[in-house]
């Protein structure tokens, strides 16, 4: 049932909850979305329901298909590549900007979401599971604040919606090995002393390794998929 908090709309909300159904991996890539029967399932109307499909649409977590109506964002090499290519060039440009100007509050919030985010990674999902949604919580919650001190709003936003982007892709990064696992908490704990230190070089291209590496492993773990069957 859609419920609104102070400020927001209802269309807000039920913006929010089908973003946190289709990050979290309960509404999957492809899947066709029903608006009626998600109108239903909010109570809400089925404008509301539209318009909060169109701005998902607006932030690629929903596909429009002429003759179809809306889809999950589907999966795809190709678009995971340029996907990334994209966040790596933004959410620098962000954090650099942030680690730069960056004061002791925000230095203070983004311990914080370290602490949060280290926290919720102590009890990791086992292999072929998602993560659990309060790591995903934490996790976009780090790289927001790392990104917080940014001034503007413009490209902080565009930041956000590229990292919900590619948080589609979870579905994939799941299903990799063992071989192909990464020391994650690691790659955070070295981006938090840099940004910290205020060394802006390197906490950029830790973090462009960071974002990068995921999508290595992901698109590295798909050919060997594609070779075996």
């Amino acid at each position: 049932m859609a419920r609104k908090g102070p400020g927001r709309t209802l269309v807000d909300d039920v913006y929010g909850r089908l973003k946190e159904d289709i990050c979290g991996g309960r509404l999957t890539p492809g899947e066709r979305l029903n608006l009626a029967e998600l109108a239903k399932a909010h109570e809400v109307s089925l404008t509301v329901v539209r318009e909060a499909v169109t701005r998902l649409t607006s932030h690629r977590l929903v596909k429009s298909v002429p003759q179809q109506g809306f889809t999950v964002w589907p999966l795809s090499v190709d678009d995971l590549l340029d996907l990334t290519r994209v966040r790596i060039e933004i959410e620098t440009l962000a954090v650099r900007e942030s680690v730069l100007e960056g004061d002791l509050a925000w230095e203070a919030e983004l311990v914080a979401a370290h602490h949060l985010l280290a926290g919720a990674g102590r009890n990791p999902a086992p292999p072929g599971a998602r993560p659990s949604d309060a790591w995903m919580e934490a996790h976009a919650g780090f790289h927001e604040a790392l990104a917080a001190a940014c001034t503007s709003p413009l490209l902080k936003d565009l930041r956000r919606q590229l990292f919900d982007a590619s948080e589609l892709y979870r579905h994939w990064s799941v299903t990799l090995g063992p071989s192909t696992r990464r020391p994650f908490a690691k790659e955070h704990a070295a981006i938090l002393d840099a940004a910290l230190s205020h060394d802006v070089d390197r906490a950029v291209a830790l973090l462009a390794d960071h974002i990068q590496g995921t999508t290595d492993r992901i698109v590295a773990g798909r050919a060997e998929a594609s070779a075996a069957s």
